[in-house]
């Protein structure tokens, strides 16, 4: 052990206000965007969006910035399956 488990990072607040209103901002993005017709774009730009907020989320206040390399691959890799899971749902949903 390093001592890097007990280490507390203290993240300003300004940089907390930030994310949130970063949060915000692509929440209202995602909002105004179901009020145009992108096609079959729509649900591709509402995932885009999601998945930067789950990245902000996960970054900042899950605190994954400050982990080591592994427990980001780790994260990573789990993100890059359920992408995968995913886009095999609507392969299926597209041919139905």
């Amino acid at each position: 052990m390093t001592g890097h488990d007990t280490e507390h990072h203290a993240v300003p607040v300004r940089t907390n206000m930030l994310v949130w209103a970063a949060l915000m901002m692509l929440t209202a993005i995602t909002v105004g965007v179901t009020s145009f017709d992108f096609g079959f774009l729509n649900v591709v730009v509402a995932l885009s969006v999601a998945t930067i907020k789950a990245g902000l989320v996960i970054l900042w206040f899950m605190h994954l910035r400050y982990e080591g390399r592994v427990i980001r691959l780790m994260v990573f890799t789990a993100f890059v399956i359920l992408a995968i899971a995913i886009g095999f749902t609507f392969f299926d949903v597209a041919y139905r």
